[in-house]
């Protein structure tokens, strides 16, 4: 699980080029999907240029995203504590939210994959994972070298050789990790302790043959579901690209994403960094959200079962804001300025 993908039209002679989030593929491998989760898909995701052919990317992800937010509308991260009435639930929950989608999904990629050796959708576009990578590698590499970096878009990155001498301490894994592919940037980057978890079996295997083709065997894949996750492990940086967005849009949807905060904060480590991009909540909506899980947090009274549990002081809150992307194009909407996408780091305290 790893965002949210558009359908192309279905055609037996269309070849797909092509995961965060954007395009379903169901041509191959059609019968894991029902007929009606195929029809509720076709109907809802199914975006075509008038020649037949999918939209290029760059429109693709910004129909993407579009679709996303008027699917799912879910509510503001501020008011899931709050005693507002609960909105429809059938505006807030979508198939997208289910793990039954996304084995369809990638039982087709990898079908697709294996027969004509495309590696599938890359998540929210390539320039945001281009973006994603090289801005957090400027991030690790900052804190690596003892500062709190404010302006992180500003600090133009230590030459790789340089910058490999403080990428190696940083173990990274990337939840909802999908077909891997961010994982595959990162370790262009320059980080060499990758792990990639996903709950679908199909994103895994599909991943670890992208990976084996690709010629990254450094980087380790799991089958985890995030939400009842089995990793003992903690990580320095912890990535996601549009799996909470995936999440909210489960017919449980708020209940699933305080589950999200209270696993993840068990992920990363004291002092390291989670990094979320998602392209249905704003850069204040995610701080917002975080802060409401460290008011929960802090109240929650807890037995520690662990030696990290003693260690842990509760009155402080787990996570901080640190830094957000800067440079996603922006719009004027109804006088706010925003973007399609944000990507906010957050430190573990």
């Amino acid at each position: 699980m790893a965002g949210i993908r558009l359908a192309p039209e279905e055609s037996p002679d269309l070849t797909q080029q092509h995961p965060p989030p954007q395009q379903q593929q169901l041509q191959t491998g059609r019968e894991v999907a029902s007929d009606d989760e195929r029809s509720v898909a076709a109907d809802s995701w199914s975006i075509k240029s008038d020649y037949g052919s999918t939209l290029d990317d760059e429109q693709r992800h910004a129909d993407a995203a579009e679709a996303l937010s008027s699917a799912a509308n879910f509510r503001a991260a501020s008011d899931y504590s709050s005693d507002k009435d609960e909105p429809d639930a059938d505006g807030m929950t979508s198939m997208l939210g289910l793990q039954s989608y996304w084995d369809a999904a990638y039982a087709g990629e990898l079908a697709n994959f294996r027969e004509h050796g495309h590696t599938g959708e890359i998540w929210f576009g390539a320039d945001v994972m281009d973006t994603v990578t090289s801005w957090t590698k400027s991030l690790c590499i900052d804190i690596s070298q003892g500062h709190m970096p404010n302006h992180v878009d500003e600090v133009k990155p230590e030459p790789v050789e340089h910058g490999d001498k403080y990428l190696s301490c940083w173990s990274v894994l990337d939840v909802g990790t999908g077909n891997g592919l961010l994982l595959q940037e990162l370790a262009k980057q320059g980080f060499t302790d990758l792990t990639g978890t996903d709950y679908s079996e199909g994103a895994i295997d599909l991943a670890r043959s992208l990976a084996d083709r690709d010629g990254f065997l450094n980087i380790k894949f799991l089958v985890d579901d995030i939400l009842e996750t089995k990793l003992e492990r903690r990580f320095k940086l912890v990535m996601d690209k549009g799996t909470l967005d995936a999440i909210g849009l489960h017919p449980d949807g708020p209940i699933k994403r305080m589950m999200y905060w209270d696993s993840v904060s068990k992920l990363v480590a004291p002092g390291g960094v989670l990094v979320i991009t998602s392209c249905n909540h704003t850069k204040d909506e995610l701080v917002q959200e975080v802060e409401n899980f460290n008011q929960r947090y802090i109240e929650m009274p807890q037995e520690p079962n662990t030696i990290e549990d003693l260690e842990t002081h509760r009155d402080l809150p787990p996570f901080q804001y640190l830094n957000h992307v800067r440079t996603y194009p922006t719009f004027m909407f109804g006088g706010s300025v925003g973007s399609r996408v944000a990507t906010v780091a957050f430190l573990r305290t």
